[in-house]
């Protein structure tokens, strides 16, 4: 729960920190996205091997650094220090679903997958809607909406602290523990414990490296699962890069307007967002028939709102796009996800979910080097928006349908027989 984040522009840009639009939108904001991308890839290695909790624990503490830094820093360099921060706990996501999908049973994979999703919407819509609430009714300023934001993820830190150890690892399982290295020896000497721990350590990376390689190759060899996993990374670029630079698009349509419904709309949308993940848990439509239509059908759906948001001037209709936007991607995230976890063998999930959420941050930060930092164009709010739509209508893919059968019930026949 972060209230802050609905208002994080007009914390940003009003009388707490004085930082212009320009500064947020070119060199603040493209911070987190930036830094995500190097940080992917090292966070997604350390989440399996060290059995995901510290990672989660490690979310847990890079966002009470980060809301420190937004509560008593100051200037542009400051913020960006933030926004570093933030990267750090964005790119522990992984860790969440790949902790659950280690603790569940696969044939619980659509439920837990709804339900997880649900929690943490719901949770964002809370802090959302309290937000509103605050500022609309209570005149509440948004420092004391900073300081309601940093209680809740410290909250959050410490109830991360009692999360119970998973036995193993997903993906690492079988090439290396801590366990391996003991000091069973101890007559031996320390210089050759330590000498042989670094043995243990180099074959270690180097098996984990060709493993890598070889998992990749096995995972994306499915047509299916190539397309779904293309479909996740597009739609998380266009997804964050919307909900990221969409404070500004409304800044800019109604500037220095403190009781904006920002928190208001972000609760509604992303409540009706959990209602609609958490009801795919219960459905039993044969997704590898109808998926196609789904994702393609409703991805066309939301690219006209986005661009109904670019060509209007009220407010209340570009609250309505994106609260249409955000149900609907989320819904159809949730889809996504339980598929290709279907279609997976259980030690490769945290694989496929990091390398999608590495290539959808590369094409994010892509789009922001293009859009956002590109002194040369110089687009305008509007302009930088219309191009983001563009983004998230290239998510439409024409999915495999008997490939992806075939990959289903390959995977039950496995899990029955074992």
């Amino acid at each position: 729960m972060r209230p802050i984040e609905p208002f994080m522009t007009e914390f940003l840009t009003g009388t707490y920190k004085n930082l212009t639009i320009e500064q947020v939108t070119r060199q603040v904001y493209p911070v987190w996205t930036y830094s995500s991308m190097v940080l992917l890839v090292p966070v997604l290695l350390l989440t399996d091997y060290l059995r995901y909790k510290p990672v989660i624990i490690l979310q847990g503490l890079t966002h009470v650094t980060t809301f420190l830094l937004v509560l008593v820093g100051s200037g542009v360099h400051s913020a960006q220090l933030a926004f570093f921060s933030y990267s750090i706990a964005m790119a522990a996501d992984v860790a969440y679903l790949s902790y659950i999908y280690s603790v569940v049973q696969p044939s619980y994979y659509q439920r837990v997958t709804s339900y997880v999703r649900a929690a943490i919407l719901v949770g964002y819509a809370v802090g959302a809607l309290l937000s509103q609430l605050l500022v609309s009714l209570g005149r509440v300023s948004l420092y004391c909406l900073g300081v309601v934001t940093l209680i809740s993820v410290s909250v959050a830190l410490i109830t991360s602290c009692f999360l119970p150890m998973p036995e193993t690892s997903l993906f690492h399982n079988g090439i290396y523990s801590a366990q391996q290295v003991n000091s069973s020896e101890d007559s031996e000497s320390q210089d050759c414990l330590i000498w042989a721990k670094t043995v243990k350590a180099t074959e270690y990376v180097r098996r984990m490296l060709r493993r890598l390689l070889l998992d990749c190759k096995k995972c994306y060899s499915s047509a299916a699962v190539l397309f779904v996993c293309i479909w996740a990374a597009t739609g998380r670029c266009g997804f964050y890069q919307v909900t990221g630079y969409v404070q500004i698009l409304w800044v800019h349509m109604q500037p220095n307007n403190f009781t904006a419904y920002n928190g208001g709309i972000d609760a509604i949308s992303t409540l009706s967002g959990a209602a609609a993940a958490l009801a795919v848990g219960h459905m039993t439509l044969e997704w590898s028939v109808w998926g196609e239509l789904i994702l393609g059908g409703f991805t066309f759906l939301i690219t006209g709102a986005l661009f109904l948001m670019d060509l209007t001037h009220n407010i209340w209709i570009s609250y309505t796009c994106f609260f249409l936007f955000k149900t609907v991607y989320m819904q159809l995230s949730t889809i996504c996800t339980f598929q290709i976890a279907k279609a997976l063998d259980s030690e490769r999930y945290a694989l496929v979910f990091g390398i999608n959420s590495f290539v959808g941050t590369v094409l994010q930060s892509v789009v922001t080097a293009i859009v956002i930092n590109t002194e040369s164009l110089q687009l305008t709010v509007t302009s930088q928006h219309s191009y983001e739509c563009q983004t998230v209508r290239r998510t439409k893919l024409r999915l495999p349908r008997e490939d992806f059968r075939l990959v289903i019930r390959q995977r039950e026949k496995k899990m029955v027989s074992d």
